[in-house]
């Protein structure tokens, strides 16, 4: 089916389950000013951010996605140093060792940026990271002013009706009942690990974590699918690989080294 109708069809039903959810508990509607945020956030997390990276991976290589994925870190430091936060020298210096690393474990595909036919999908990728990026600081922003959980289902919700009115302006989708079955359980998969558990552990970590910590999945992610790949389906584990993961593993140990040192200066300065 068209990327763009996957996402839409995996946030129509990952929000309604939400949705649900929150209206069983009997859970307060947001009011006034807290719509605004919530559809904010619904375009720049769901409709720009998933929509365009699951359209732009049609177009581009999964290592190259997986390279262009790792940048969301990267620009949540320059976002936030634009924004006059300060984050410290060696909290960057371990996003940019992580950034390396994945570059070194899919190392394969680092001229594929030079691809022409591969211009189109990048562009989108990369905006891709960068409205989730905003969103990503944005949400802790307003985490605190309303359900962050009950939002996270509109946002789903309300970017799935957008998506379906473009694919019907646009025409670009297909009937339902041309989806085989085996991409109906994809998207079961999709729905339950990757919208409803991973977002619910997503805002978790962004309400306990520094925000520069809390990106650093981004760094995860593609060690996890390679060990997955190598499990599964019996995929080399080559020595870019392993020397890849390794590099990204001190990059996250430095991230974390940095946070912890960051902590407890100020406790101490509190004392």
């Amino acid at each position: 089916m068209p990327a763009f109708q996957l996402a839409g069809i995996r946030q129509f039903i990952a929000g309604s389950l939400y949705l649900c959810f929150f209206l069983f508990k009997k859970t307060p509607w947001p009011k006034g000013k807290q719509w605004k945020s919530i559809l904010i956030l619904s375009l720049l997390n769901f409709v720009l951010s998933n929509g365009l990276s699951t359209w732009g991976v049609k177009y581009i290589t999964s290592g190259l996605g997986a390279i262009i994925g790792a940048m969301v870190p990267v620009w949540i430091v320059i976002i936030s140093l634009f924004n006059g936060e300060r984050i410290t020298r060696l909290a960057v210096l371990g996003i940019l060792v992580c950034f390396g690393g994945v570059c070194v474990i899919f190392y394969e595909h680092l001229l594929d940026f030079l691809q022409p036919d591969f211009q189109f999908g990048i562009v989108l990728s990369i905006i891709a990271t960068i409205t989730w990026a905003f969103g990503t600081l944005y949400t802790k922003k307003k985490a605190a002013s309303f359900n962050p959980y009950f939002s996270l289902g509109l946002q789903m919700f309300i970017s799935s009706i957008s998506i379906f009115t473009f694919i019907g302006a646009t025409g670009t989708g297909i009937p339902l009942s041309e989806i085989p079955a085996g991409s109906w359980w994809s998207i079961a998969y999709l729905v339950i690990f990757g919208s409803i558990l991973t977002f619910i552990a997503f805002i978790y970590a962004l309400q306990k974590l520094p925000t520069e910590l809390s990106s650093v999945y981004a760094y995860i992610n593609p060690i996890v699918a390679v060990i997955l790949g190598s499990l599964i389906f019996g995929e080399p584990l080559t020595t870019a690989i392993i020397f890849g993961g390794s590099v990204t593993l001190i990059g996250l140990y430095l991230i974390n080294f940095a946070m912890r040192k960051k902590t407890l200066g100020s406790v101490s300065t509190l004392d």
